[in-house]
């Protein structure tokens, strides 16, 4: 709404209401006359810059609202304004290099930008606007361009436990494709650690991709209500890019369980009576209203990754079981494997993708995936008979199986150019053709006598041959932990 309209709707007295009561985040607000729609901003306080939304109506004229700032200096009987719209964000070009809260600049400049803008909450596109197309959208790690390929225009889900490497895997797609992408990045992190923001906000300024790039924050240290809002101001700036400006957009996140989490404390705050393992009841609508937003159209395509924290390594947890059905590709992170130093940490064996087909990835990559699956499903099988019996009980078969399943094990870990300053290894970007041939010579034992630490940690599988033999060695910590 433009500033004269908004301060029209002000000078009435149908926009002013009064603080009932202030219970942590939530504030409920008496107006004598008209009562605001939901999702209308208010502004409270003695400077007006306490921003609360409407989320229910109540007799009597009261609208419960809930806070996206500190409500510290907000009392009973305080005065609070109806702006007579929703909460706005900047949109359009000026956004580009810039790091947000859930509406405000938080780098540099703390006012908001002049310029469009658009409220946070829209419609998900209609049907008979979206296109689908099958597109594979390479992301340099060999692990995932080979068994669980993304889609473009898709949505895909990094999924595991705390400290297995979500948020190092999606750092390093953000290396590994923020430069190469022609579109815009938006990264979007919910309720992340105020220090990882900082830290990636200048490791993408070193990049030099910082022009072509928004970032959008709703830390952990900010009230439910902010965190909650977050991934639809994002979203936000990212439908406007794709309808407006026409662009491709890459949209990052980080993290979806805390989306829930936080609409889980805003229903709690509120008194709704909690559904399974603890959750909000509204659970299922709130993933879908966000992860429905992400579409795309004939005039752009909104390609999402996404990290998903899973409580205490449950799977079945509800905040996973109600995101899966909106992924098309899921990247399962397994803690066995990181302890074994396997990274990255994916599981190879539940890890999938709605673009594995023949008729997407061609017939020689699908194969080639089937085959890598086909071996390291044999090799877990395996695995107690080797733990009981040894290995000497095996056939032959058997054996060149688990030789050739360790091999695939150990070219499937890649070293990272974001961790390089912690394990010592050169980072790699790994072709999807690379990755294919790699995995056909060690599927027909072409590296069968050669130690399997000579495969741990390489980029192509040509880089082997750099490594002689007992001279130049890297450790495979991987081999130190044994088959057990």
């Amino acid at each position: 709404m433009p500033s004269d309209e908004v301060a029209d709707v002000r000078a009435t007295k149908d926009a002013i209401g009064t603080v009932l009561s202030v219970r942590s985040s939530v504030v409920d607000v008496h107006f004598s006359r008209r009562l605001p729609p939901l999702h209308t901003r208010l502004d409270a306080g003695p400077e007006g810059d306490i921003v609360l939304e409407v989320v229910s109506h109540h007799e009597n004229g009261i609208a419960r609202s809930i806070a996206l700032s500190p409500t510290r200096g907000l009392s009973r009987g305080d005065p609070v304004i109806d702006t007579g719209d929703m909460i706005r964000i900047p949109v359009g070009s000026a956004v580009l290099g810039r790091m947000f809260n859930f509406e405000n600049t938080i780098d540099a400049d703390p006012l908001l930008l002049d310029g469009p803008s658009r409220g946070i909450h829209q419609r998900s596109s209609a049907l008979s606007r979206r296109v689908t197309v099958s597109e594979v959208f390479e992301t340099g790690i060999k692990a995932i361009d080979l068994l669980s390929p993304l889609e473009r225009g898709g949505k895909a889900g990094l999924v595991g436990g705390a400290g297995v490497g979500k948020t190092v895997l999606i750092t390093e797609l953000i290396s590994n494709t923020m430069g190469k992408h022609r579109g815009v990045s938006i990264f979007c992190g919910i309720g992340e650690r105020s220090r990882e923001a900082e830290e990636l906000y200048r490791d993408i300024e070193e990049a030099g991709v910082l022009d072509n790039t928004v970032m959008v924050f709703g830390q952990m240290n900010e009230p439910p209500g902010a965190r909650y809002l977050v991934g639809h101001s994002a979203l936000t700036m990212a439908e406007y890019f794709r309808d407006e400006e026409r662009r491709d957009v890459l949209l990052l996140i980080d993290n979806i369980f805390r989306f829930l989490q936080a609409g889980s404390e805003v229903s709690g705050l509120l008194g709704k009576m909690p559904s399974r393992v603890g959750y909000q009841p509204t659970l299922a609508t709130e993933i879908a209203g966000l992860q429905e937003r992400i579409s795309n159209t004939a005039t752009g395509a909104i390609t999402s990754i996404q990290a998903i924290y899973v409580p205490a390594d449950d799977f079945t947890d509800p905040s996973a079981t109600h995101t899966f059905p909106h992924l098309s590709a899921s990247i399962m992170l397994s803690r066995k494997r990181a302890s074994e130093g396997l990274y990255p940490a994916m599981d190879p064996l539940n890890s999938w993708s709605k673009m594995l087909t023949p008729r997407v990835v061609g017939q020689r990559h699908y194969s080639v995936a089937q085959q890598v699956r086909g071996t390291l499903a044999q090799y877990e099988e395996l695995r107690d008979i080797i733990a009981m019996l040894g290995l000497e009980e095996l056939s032959m078969e058997d054996r060149r199986v688990v030789n050739r399943a360790r091999r695939l094990e150990r070219f499937l870990t890649q070293p990272f150019v974001t961790t390089e300053q912690f394990t010592g290894y050169s980072g790699r970007v790994v072709g999807l053709q690379d990755a294919i041939e790699g995995c056909e010579r060690i599927l027909n034992d072409e590296f069968a006598h050669r130690p399997e630490g000579d495969l741990y940690m390489l980029g192509r599988i040509d880089e082997i041959e750099s490594r002689a033999d007992g001279a130049g060695e890297t450790p495979d910590r991987a081999s130190e932990v044994g088959d057990s």
